[in-house]
């Protein structure tokens, strides 16, 4: 089966292909490196010639309001078209756990806007919600930094593995569409702020977490079912511990 996956070189798109391919499949790692840009349209229709099924895995460059709407819609628009024109009979995407919560962020403005063009398509599809990788806990401490103090909600998160976020979509990607959400979570639900000051400490980062319920996330106020699954999601098997431990392993 010919897959393209949009955004496969990416961190979660790399994996992705690997255990596609690992499975026999022919598959595309298509970005704009490899001349398929979804925002200009260039190659998009060449890559997607014959592909029964397309992952998009792509995220916008920029997280300023209106570039990141841009992006989604052009990205999904674009896309949508060039799939409808090849006869792509599943369409997936990776989205966010509590995207339609969190309304007040840019970022999330620009996924629930991805997530109406593909549910109004036509094309059959499944949307992948994922709760927070832990590869983005530097950039999310770094977000909260004033001085040598990381100011984060409290709200619960639910990490996951950026290996278990690629199991799931390959496994996806060999399904019937849903035409549904699915959701999928790491396997332990802990306060962010706590999350975050035991990742700097393993860092032996010198910066404090101080607990701030009014601090945004993305530009969100948060509460404990934000960023959290309560809908059966699937969940993954790696423990920060666990991932930490692979992560900081020489390469």
């Amino acid at each position: 089966m010919k897959i393209v996956v949009i955004g496969g070189t990416g961190l979660i798109g790399s994996k992705t292909v690997e255990r596609l391919r690992k499975r026999g499949h022919d598959v595309i790692a298509a970005s704009p490196n490899s001349g398929v840009n979804t925002i200009t349209g260039e190659g998009v229709a060449e890559a997607l010639s014959g592909a029964e099924v397309v992952l998009d895995l792509a995220n916008s460059p920029s997280f300023e309001d209106k570039a990141v709407l841009e992006f989604f819609e052009t990205s999904g628009r674009n896309l949508l078209a060039a799939e409808k024109a090849a006869g792509v009979k599943h369409h997936i995407a990776l989205s966010v756990v509590g995207t339609e919560r969190l309304q007040e962020s840019g970022y999330f403005r620009g996924k629930f806007a991805q997530e109406k063009l593909i549910k109004a398509s036509g094309i059959p599809y499944t949307i992948v919600h994922s709760t927070q990788f832990m590869e983005f806990l530097a950039g999310i401490a770094q977000s909260g930094t004033v001085g040598q103090t990381v100011h984060l909600s409290p709200a619960y998160v639910q990490p996951i593995a950026s290996d278990d976020v690629a199991d799931a979509m390959a496994d996806v990607a060999l399904s019937a569409p849903a035409n549904a959400t699915l959701e999928i979570a790491g396997p332990e639900r802990v306060r962010l702020s706590e999350l975050v000051a035991r990742y700097l400490k393993a860092m032996k980062d010198p910066r404090t977490t101080e607990a701030d319920v009014e601090a945004r996330y993305f530009g969100a106020r948060l509460n404990d079912k934000s960023l959290v699954s309560d809908d059966n999601p699937r969940l993954g098997s790696i423990t920060f511990e666990q991932w930490f431990a692979k992560s900081t392993q020489p390469t």
